[in-house]
Parts: C-alpha cells; structure tokens; sequence
C-alpha cells in the first residue's frame, strides 16, 4: 500500500510518497513553489537520491492548477499507484475535533472554518476538492494541525471573553501539532528518553513555541488562529486586541474593505519583513544586518527575544526545563537564531555548545542532534520536523480502522 501526503501552504505544495509501514522515509518527494507568482517551480525526484533535481520553471497560477502538475508527477511510470491522500490542514474549526476521512459534510465544515487560517485553509480546500475529483476511487484523509494540542487543560485554552463566544468555538487551539508530535515519535524510534520538561520552538515562516509535560502538549504559543504567539516572518505574534480596533479605525474604505486591509496587513505585511523593510528571508535579514541595516537588527532582536520569552515563561509554567528542541526551516538551518535565543537563559540551566550548534547546519537532517554543552542541566537538541511522516502514519491508521 502506497500513501500520498500533500502538505500544502499558502503558495507552495510539498509532496511525498510513503510505503505504508514504520519507515520514515518517503519513496518520492516533490515540491511546487511560487504559486501565483508568475514564476513557479518544480521538482520530483526519488527520495533516495541525494542531490535534488534543478526546478523546474512551470505556469502555476493557482492551487487547483498546482495540483494538477502534482497529479501528474506521481501518475507517471515508475511511481507507485496510490491507494490513500493524506492532507495537512491548518484548522478544523470548532466542530471537526480529530483527524478524519474526507467526505462532502465534512468539506463543508472545513469550508466554514477557513476564516480561521486565511493564509493555508483556503488553498488547502480548493487543492483538496481537485485531488478528489482526479482520483475519486481512492479514499482522503485530513490531519489537522490542532489535534496534537488537545491534551492542552481548560486553563490554557479559554479565552477571557463572553460565553457566548466560548460557545462558538472560540478558543485557543494551538498550531504546528504534527510537527511536535514528530519530534516526540521520533524520540520514541529512537528509543531516546522523551524529556519530562520540554519545550519544542518549531522556527519557520510561521513559528510557535510548545510546553509538553511527558510528551503531551500543556500549553502553546498560537491560540485561535496561526497569527499569534512569537513574532513570525510576515505575522506580528501577540499583540494588544485594541491595536486590531485602532488599524480598523484608521483603514479608508467601506467596512468591508477596511477588514481586509487589516487581515491583509496582519497575517502578509507584518513581523520580521515589516520590522525589517526586507522580503521574509532570515538569510537576507541577516546579510542586512551584518552590513549594518538598522532595521534588520531590529528585527532578528524582536524576533530572537520574543522565542526566548516564550521559552522562559514555559520554564516557569513547568518549574523548570529538561529540554529545547529546535525545529522547523530557521530551527533546523539557522544557527545564530538558535544562538541567539538561547543567550540569556543561563539561568534556566541552558548553556549551548557553539561547535555542536554550528555542525547542526551540515547536514544531519535524520539524527536527534544534541547541541547543548555536557554540564548543562538542559538538553538543546536540534531535530528535524517530519510532518509528512505523521500524516502517513495518520492515514494508514484510519485506513485501518475503516476497513474493521
């Protein structure tokens, strides 16, 4: 049995293909960037190879358009025939509380929760419904971000609000779940003692920083929506509720118009490309500020602090810390961000091997790479997220239990 896995974001796709079993590596893997840009690209190629092909340039205007190349790719001879698509959506919404099969009543819930992740659930649905209408004899599946967070306790989730609200789902339901739950399962593959006290900073575009008490997650940095929590790449992270009140009131336009604007300048026009004035790339925020761009200090500061509260107010949550891992595209890849948030935190027990943290750049993609000095009380570890992993690994349980 062979399981596809579409991990989509709000202009790329990525893909791989999974032999259903415990294996944690993908058959074949494949990436659309650029969607709607104009300049799309594309590669395909088989997992084992080391060297990634040259993109492909390709006319990807739309997700539904996107797909379809991908649609194309793992038809073609040599690929495996695919028996299941497993999906990451980002957001539920408050009737859809576990990961599910894929069905018409159940799009129409996702339809209705997309106003909770404007940046990934519409997409994510419009390249759903085209994947279902090319293959309609295989079943689908949804793994949703959230799911991992549920063990979070009342007190962590409710927002002071009317109940009225609180009724209506509104409520802090936490993100990145698949990837947290990777870093944990692949502890467990590894047989590698899951901490008592971690946290996982999971460093990307979007970022979230999660508390788990024995591998269950107790609290989490994003709350109703992917737009809080730290400050992320295009998103500003917490921030004052009346701040949202004064941009509405300070737009031109028609409400409707006015509320777009916000949206619009919320989840793409915030963060660190705002603080910095430089499209969102770490890499290029970075080059800035070695030359001496103001701004782009400003920004890595705000950025690297921010994480680093977030890990100190989970310290104190859990009385004290057994281990951080770092993950996710600057988690993995970044290390003066990793460096840079952990400065500070010698207190908690925190002290960073500056060789180990830089080799953790070469490479070693597939190890839980220890980073941290041998005397430090706490554990920094550097661990990829395998997100697709989880979603296949998802998909051939339901499998399994449809087929009871």
């Amino acid at each position: 049995m062979h399981l596809l896995v579409i991990n989509s974001g709000s202009s790329s796709i990525k893909f791989s293909v999974f032999a259903a079993g415990t294996s944690q590596q993908a058959l074949f893997e494949g990436e659309v960037t650029g969607i709607g840009s104009g300049h799309a690209s594309f590669r395909f190629s088989d997992a084992a190879k080391k060297e990634k092909p040259e993109p492909l340039t390709i006319k990807a205007d739309d997700p539904p358009e996107a797909i379809g190349r991908v649609a194309e790719a793992i038809s073609q001879p040599g690929v495996p025939k695919v028996d299941a698509v497993g999906y990451r959506v980002v957001h539920p919404g408050a009737k859809l509380d576990s990961n599910v099969r894929l069905n018409e009543a159940v799009m129409r819930d996702l339809d209705e929760a997309a106003v909770f992740a404007p940046l990934h659930d519409p997409s994510a649905i419009r390249i759903i419904r085209e994947m279902m209408a090319r293959f309609p004899e295989i079943p689908h599946f949804a793994c949703f971000d959230t799911v991992f967070h549920q063990t979070m306790p009342e007190v962590a989730t409710v927002y002071a609000i009317p109940e009225t609200y609180r009724e209506q789902g509104v409520r802090r339901y936490g993100f990145h779940g698949l990837s947290c739950e990777s870093i944990v399962e692949q502890m467990k593959a590894a047989d590698f003692p899951v901490p008592h006290r971690m946290v996982i900073a999971h460093l990307g575009s979007g970022c979230s920083v999660t508390a788990l008490l024995d591998g269950r997650s107790v609290d989490t940095s994003m709350g109703l929506t992917p737009t809080g929590g730290v400050v992320m790449g295009t998103r500003p992270g917490d921030m004052d509720p009346g701040l949202v009140l004064y941009l509405l009131r300070d737009m031109k336009g028609d409400r409707e118009e006015s509320f777009a604007a916000v949206e619009t300048l919320i989840n793409r026009q915030s963060g660190v490309a705002a603080l910095s004035c430089i499209r969102n790339d770490m890499r290029a925020t970075r080059e800035a500020a070695a030359g001496g761009n103001e701004k782009a200090r400003l920004a890595i500061d705000v950025f690297t602090r921010s994480v680093r509260k977030s890990i100190g107010s989970y310290s104190w949550l859990m009385g004290g810390l057994d281990a951080v891992v770092f993950t996710g595209g600057i988690g993995e890849h970044d290390a003066r961000s990793r460096a840079e948030i952990v400065a500070g935190l010698e207190g908690l027990g925190v002290s960073m091997d500056a060789t180990l943290n830089e080799d953790g750049d070469r490479g070693r993609n597939n190890d839980i790479h220890l980073i941290s000095q041998a005397q430090s009380k706490v554990k920094l570890l550097l661990i990829p997220a395998k997100e697709d992993w989880m979603i296949a690994r998802h998909v051939q349980t339901m499998l399994g239990d449809t087929q009871r």
